[in-house]
């Protein structure tokens, strides 16, 4: 979660009756142990996340670092609620082929989980790796909604996607602060391209906004590294990777599959 957005939950928190409650609760999802999967979704595989826990910042293990990408809509005539009910509904078709989103029925609402089934770059000669994952949806309003990860997620953390005006121009922005989930990912993100990878997955959703409301895609990317040391208390969080339990469930999944052709 951002500091903007921390802040505004404290201020809302301590003003509003405490009959009443802060007045965006609605706009919040309801605290949850374990995530549960709900419906089916369409061409989705659904592993790695019925049943696992949310992991913030303070549980994950590699460096922190806060990501900010932003879009300015310069020449659109178009509002920040505008942008936000389109990018919503929008959201699973602006994604790129190797990052697909699976929104529920319901689409993005508080307390919705989304499945991911995303492709890991080839490196070394080694085929590319799936990974099945999902993320919850921790907040969603007019003009943003915010994202959490569960246990095995590459990351640790939340994503904010929010639509803003400044000077009267509406600017698409996504801003991240997560640390990768374990040591394995920590290398790969350090070492294997998965943090560019990540930046071109952002660059593509909004270069997909971008020709959709007919401006130049001109992204800018801000990183800062809040944390520079790794956690090694949390090394154990590597029990739960998303991408070696997807590899290696694969071999069941194709029989499983081949023997119900077969039948």
């Amino acid at each position: 979660m951002t500091e903007q957005m921390t802040e505004q939950v404290a201020d809302e928190a301590t003003s509003a009756p405490a009959s009443q409650g802060p007045r965006d609760a609605a706009n919040w999802a309801q605290p949850v142990a374990k995530l549960a999967v709900e419906g089916e979704r369409a061409g989705a595989l659904n592993l790695n996340v019925d049943g696992r826990g949310l992991t913030g910042p303070l549980q994950g293990f590699g460096a922190l670092w806060q990501k900010t990408y932003r879009l300015p809509l310069a020449g659109a005539d178009v509002t920040p609620p505008e942008v936000m009910a389109w990018w919503k509904a929008h959201l699973p078709e602006l994604m790129p082929d190797d990052s697909r989103f699976y929104p529920s029925m319901t689409g993005v609402q508080p307390g919705e989980v989304v499945l991911i089934n995303a492709t890991l770059p080839a490196m070394f000669g080694a085929p590319p790796m799936p990974v099945s994952t999902g993320v919850l949806i921790l907040y969603a309003d007019d003009e943003s909604f915010s994202v959490m990860t569960p246990d095995g997620h590459p990351e640790s953390g939340f994503n904010t996607f929010s639509a803003l005006e400044e000077e009267g121009v509406t600017v698409c922005q996504i801003q991240s602060l997560a640390r990768a989930n374990d040591p394995v990912y920590e290398f790969g993100f350090r070492y294997m391209g998965g943090g560019a990878q990540q930046e071109q997955i952002w660059r593509h959703l909004l270069g997909q906004i971008a020709q959709h409301f007919g401006v130049e895609p001109a992204i800018e990317v801000r990183k800062t590294c809040v944390d520079s040391r790794v956690q090694w208390s949390k090394a154990r969080n590597v029990w739960h990777n998303a991408v070696i339990r997807t590899t290696l469930t694969a071999p069941m999944r194709w029989t499983k599959r081949a023997l119900g052709r077969s039948s």
